[in-house]
């Protein structure tokens, strides 16, 4: 069972805001943010968050060598080897807003020999299966996938964390992603397929047959989350997911990204219902299926900048803006108090 966030603490956080020498709604949807940033901390006047954490999760996908990316799969390894060196997107703006990030292997089809081995810790195997041949995963690995994401958040939380961000790597993760989104919501292919890296028309539309072809022939077992994650999903995916669902349980909020993470999210909350309350959502993807997705979840994008990278970056980026609108509601004065 997941606790959820104080109610009584919610209250009151939106009885200050309502009380704040502002008028009535001036600070939209940052007085939406500080509520729940109070909520989910259990204080009225919660401090922002100072120790946020990240993690990229990074996996290769058989898919990606059946025409659904725009990139080929060598891409994962050369960005995890950005990532370590601080180089990437989601680097630049982890450094600039003062998040502590981590790369990590899951399922990457190679290996990195000269790195840190703490990189590979928890690695399941290298790539999975095409999703609309066969499974991704093999039972045995799915649950190793699932472990292993519970075991990374409680290593994160024992850090310090008080606020985590999940991010990815891994040429052709839009498909099985959107195929986990799918299968969980009861969607159909033309529903939830977009362009991922940037695909054109006749790659969209191989695209969407594969992930139909997927769905058809993961079939009922759709229902089954680990399942579910087997058929359809990867190491990455669910480690992801887990990891989210192993925060909610421990009372320590996440802020999503695009659709991958907001995809790990929709399976961590059939893993273990009541986690979307633990959750804000970072930033709106390009992606049909993140918006979709988002509103199963209940949950509104505090960006909205068009952006697709992945990483964490569209999460990371939204970080201010949590900050911000608990600083806002904690040290702005009271109208009672100015009159």
């Amino acid at each position: 069972m997941i606790t959820p966030p104080s109610p009584t603490v919610r209250d009151a956080a939106r009885d200050r805001l309502s009380a704040l020498a502002i008028p009535a709604g001036a600070l939209g949807r940052l007085g939406e943010v500080a509520v729940w940033w109070s909520s989910v901390r259990g204080e009225t006047t919660p401090a922002p968050p100072s120790h946020v954490r990240a993690v990229v999760f990074a996996g290769d996908h058989g898919v990606a060598s059946h025409g659904v990316s725009a990139y080929p799969s060598a891409i994962t390894g050369a960005m995890v080897r950005a990532f370590v060196s601080g180089v990437a997107g989601v680097s630049v703006l982890a450094r600039q807003h003062d998040v502590t990030l981590r790369v990590l292997d899951l399922g990457v089809d190679g290996d990195f020999p000269d790195l840190d081995p703490a990189l590979g810790e928890f690695k399941v195997r290298r790539g999975t299966e095409p999703i609309h041949l066969t499974d991704a995963m093999t039972a045995n690995e799915t649950r190793q996938a699932i472990d292993a994401g519970r075991r990374i958040a409680e290593q994160e939380i024992a850090a310090g964390a008080d606020l985590l961000i999940g991010g990815d790597m891994g040429i052709g993760n839009t498909t099985p992603a959107v195929a986990l989104i799918a299968g969980a919501l009861g969607l159909a292919a033309e529903d939830v397929v977009g362009r991922g890296t940037g695909i054109d028309d006749a790659g969209l539309a191989l695209k969407t047959d594969v992930v139909a072809t997927a769905l058809k022939r993961a079939g009922d077992r759709v229902a089954d989350p680990v399942e579910l994650l087997a058929a359809l999903g990867s190491p990455d995916l669910a480690a992801q997911a887990s990891f989210i669902s192993t925060a909610a349980q421990a009372g320590v909020p996440v802020l999503l990204d695009g659709v991958i993470s907001v995809a790990a999210a929709i399976v961590a909350e059939r893993l273990t219902p009541g986690v979307a309350p633990w959750l804000a959502a970072g930033h709106r993807s390009t992606e049909q299926a993140q918006w979709r997705a988002l509103d199963a979840l209940g949950l509104e994008p505090l960006l909205d900048l068009d952006m697709r990278l992945g990483e964490g970056s569209g999460a990371v980026t939204a970080v201010p803006i949590v900050r911000s609108a608990a600083l806002l509601l904690s040290q702005m004065a009271l109208l009672d108090e100015l009159m």
